[in-house]
């Protein structure tokens, strides 16, 4: 894929977008900045159609931002290990005034998650909050690693109809 442009969005946390080929679905890639460095190069190895957002972000509501404004078919959450599923996850409240300028709450209860099925992520199960809120938006959601992103794109594309 081709990264086409970088830029950041209100709350401060950075975008990077990537064009494969004509055709396919929207697809975002949402990291916190410590898991994030490798990952603009790992996005330029995918070999498929459609687009890529990648959110590098600290905290939930820059995220949920983004998966309504992109309405992707599917997210790619950055974690430390690779899950298929998580609980129910509770974020304490906290007012956040961050590097964009702007002063937000956030906070709250998620749902827990699952990634899709036919999709191979393994069985391991484990919190992550990122993925919960996502869930709260029923965006279809899997949690892996920096390492392993190419291929679990890739992999997902496959499953996904007019995917690849």
């Amino acid at each position: 894929m081709q990264h086409t442009r970088t830029w950041t969005d209100i709350y401060g946390s950075a975008h990077a977008s990537f064009e494969g080929r004509a055709g396919g679905h929207p697809w975002l890639v949402a990291a916190p900045a410590e898991l994030a460095a490798g990952l603009p190069e790992a996005l330029a190895a995918v070999d498929g159609k459609g687009s890529v957002e990648l959110i590098v972000h600290d905290g939930l509501t820059p995220l949920l931002a983004a998966v309504r404004e992109v309405s992707p078919r599917g997210v790619l959450v950055i974690g430390k290990q690779a899950l298929a599923a998580g609980p129910e996850t509770t974020v304490p409240d906290a007012v956040v005034s961050d590097a964009g300028g702007v002063e937000y709450a956030e906070g709250g209860t998620f749902p827990a998650w699952t990634a899709p099925t036919g999709l191979k992520t393994g069985k391991r199960r484990g919190q992550n909050a990122a993925a919960s809120a996502v869930a709260s938006l029923n965006v279809a959601v899997i949690v892996t690693t920096a390492a392993a992103l190419q291929k679990a794109l890739e992999d997902w594309m496959d499953a996904t109809p007019h995917g690849r």
